[in-house]
């Protein structure tokens, strides 16, 4: 009863006591509480209520799609990043695996030029050698034909200078006897 007594209380203020009583037309306050009422009631009635709680529902549906999508898409560019990760990492062991191939290309090639040269400067210091030797056969060969001529040349003049007429005939008759000697 003492809280029905403070309502009551606290309801008749100063304001609703000068304006009279609150149920009655003359009330502003009632007669725009009557309006709000009959708002709302033509609110209900045209179930806008309704239609706003299935456009609110949709909007849901809306954003809940709309998420899952865009979790969707995140998934795909993370599989995707993933993907072009793993392949610039297969293409980067491939480079480095092509660079070391190149390398030790170039140093098997290099190996193999420094062979090759010296092999071949084996192969031109046996030319040479084998040129100097024949050079040398060639000069001591010239030599010795130089030396048999002016031997023969030498052995002619004396033999020339000591040989008589009769002796020269004796000597020519020699030598065809012997040659006849060896033709038979």
């Amino acid at each position: 009863m003492q809280r029905l007594s403070i309502l009551l209380a606290l309801l008749a203020t100063p304001a609703l006591a000068a304006t009279g009583p609150f149920f009655s037309l003359g009330n502003t306050d009632f007669v725009v509480l009557l309006g709000f009422i009959g708002f709302v009631g033509v609110l209900i009635y045209m179930k806008v209520p309704a239609k706003l709680t299935s456009m609110l529902d949709a909007r849901a549906v809306q954003i809940k799609a709309d998420l899952d999508e865009a979790r969707a898409l995140r998934d795909e560019a993370k599989s995707i990043l993933a993907n072009y990760e793993r392949r610039q990492k297969e293409v980067q062991e491939q480079a480095d695996r092509i660079v070391r191939a190149a390398k030790d290309e170039a140093v098997a090639a290099a190996e193999q030029a420094k062979a090759e040269l010296k092999a071949t400067i084996a192969r031109r210091l046996a030319a040479a050698t084998d040129q100097i030797a024949s050079a040398e056969a060639a000069a001591i060969r010239q030599v010795r034909e130089q030396a048999v001529s002016v031997a023969i040349a030498a052995a002619g003049e004396v033999l020339a200078s000591q040989m008589t007429a009769a002796a020269a005939s004796a000597s020519i008759d020699d030598a065809i006897s012997q040659v006849e000697a060896r033709l038979h």
